[in-house]
């Protein structure tokens, strides 16, 4: 079982914006951290990607495989989710998961 994603989480783009989480969980928890789920807003902020000579920054992150646990109405996100940073141009990278909440885990 994959550790999850908390709004504890350390999350970057790939190119080292960080992905900032705003959730309306308010009741499952793990290690004192509110569990994110695919469903929340993943927002990219500082991300200095340039195409060519034009800023194409990531800008938000969709989540392409996430748990088959559901908590709080929807499925959570763990360790061995993938999210995929969107840019102006579209998909910009795979997001990058630093930090988990290894007290409870799901699969």
């Amino acid at each position: 079982m994959a550790d999850f994603l908390t709004t504890a989480s350390t999350m970057m783009c790939p190119h080292g914006g960080t992905i900032v989480v705003t959730t309306s969980n308010t009741r499952a928890q793990a290690g004192g951290a509110y569990i994110v789920r695919s469903s929340d807003t993943y927002t990219v902020t500082g991300c200095p990607f340039v195409n060519g000579t034009t800023a194409s920054p990531c800008t938000q992150v969709v989540w392409a495989t996430q748990s088959l646990k559901n908590a709080v109405g929807d499925h959570v996100l763990t360790q061995d989710s993938q999210g995929m940073c969107m840019g102006p141009s579209g998909t910009q990278g795979t997001a990058l998961v630093d930090q988990t909440q290894t007290e409870g885990s799901g699969d």
